[in-house]
């Protein structure tokens, strides 16, 4: 079994910064691709950001510039810097891996919100 647990969700101001982090533990042999997606009420699940397992990236055109994804190998971890948050990124943010084996696992998904 494996499981994605995520951290760093919260309340902040427009112009703020939040870190996302999310931790795979299991039976994990490699992970390919992780990443970052969000939802927001009434929309669908989007892509924010995803990166390889040789550190190859992929962001969202709304992103750019402002988040950068990362991850450790060795400890199966996968963050999400964010900067220059704006009220339209408020949406329940979830970490995304795909294993050999396991297929798509999903975190539980963590709250973001922007507002003054």
């Amino acid at each position: 079994q494996v499981q994605l647990v995520e951290s760093g969700g919260g309340l902040v101001q427009p112009g703020g910064s939040l870190r996302l982090s999310c931790a795979a533990s299991g039976s994990i042999f490699s992970i390919n691709d992780m990443g970052w997606y969000r939802q927001a009420p009434g929309n669908k699940r989007e892509l924010v950001a995803k990166i390889d397992s040789t550190g190859r990236t992929n962001y969202a055109d709304s992103v750019k510039g402002r988040f950068t994804i990362s991850r450790d190998n060795a400890k199966n971890t996968v963050n999400l810097q964010m900067n220059s948050l704006k009220p339209e990124d408020t949406a329940v943010y979830y970490c995304n891996a795909f294993l050999p084996g396991w297929g798509s696992k999903w975190g539980q998904g963590t709250q973001v919100t922007v507002s003054s």
